[in-house]
């Protein structure tokens, strides 16, 4: 069995085909292999969700999925998301909902997921959903209020 396979993707609309080592994850492809780096990398264990990213329209953590794994699948990164998440953004930034920056495209990816799911402006509920979204400078509040500010006015 080879240790390589080719692959290919679409990610954030552009194809991309590359012969990647069958154990490289999925997050690590999309900075080296593709030169976007939004996405970042954390833990490398699925916990902290600064890798979230969408496969196939479903927030995925980048560092637990394999690139071989998205084989012939749609890829988007935060670099992708433009207008979807434009009013979230913006809403962040209003709120002061961003420090750092680390966790900010894993935590835009999962409140786009929450709001485009039917989410509610319930801040428990908000607080459940990103839950698996550190986030060490914010103390949290800020962004759930931009997340329940942007269901309130109705977008994204």
């Amino acid at each position: 069995m080879s240790d390589t396979m080719n692959i290919t993707m679409t990610i954030n609309g552009e194809a991309i085909t590359r012969d990647v080592p069958v154990r490289l994850n999925l997050v690590d492809f999309i900075r080296t292999e593709a030169g976007l780096t939004g996405s970042h990398v954390g833990c490398e264990h699925g916990v902290c969700g600064a890798c979230t990213i969408e496969v196939d329209g479903q927030a995925v953590r980048g560092c637990l999925m394999l690139a071989v794994q998205a084989d012939g699948a749609s890829v988007t990164t935060i670099e992708g998301f433009g207008d979807r998440a434009a009013g979230l953004r913006e809403a962040f930034s209003n709120r002061n909902a961003l420090q750092c920056g680390y966790c900010t495209p894993g935590m835009l990816a999962s409140a786009l997921e929450y709001i485009e799911a039917g989410g509610t402006a319930d801040r428990a509920a908000i607080r459940e959903h990103i839950s698996g979204n550190y986030c060490r400078c914010t103390g949290y509040q800020a962004i759930v209020e931009a997340i329940a500010d942007v269901i309130e006015g109705g977008r994204a």
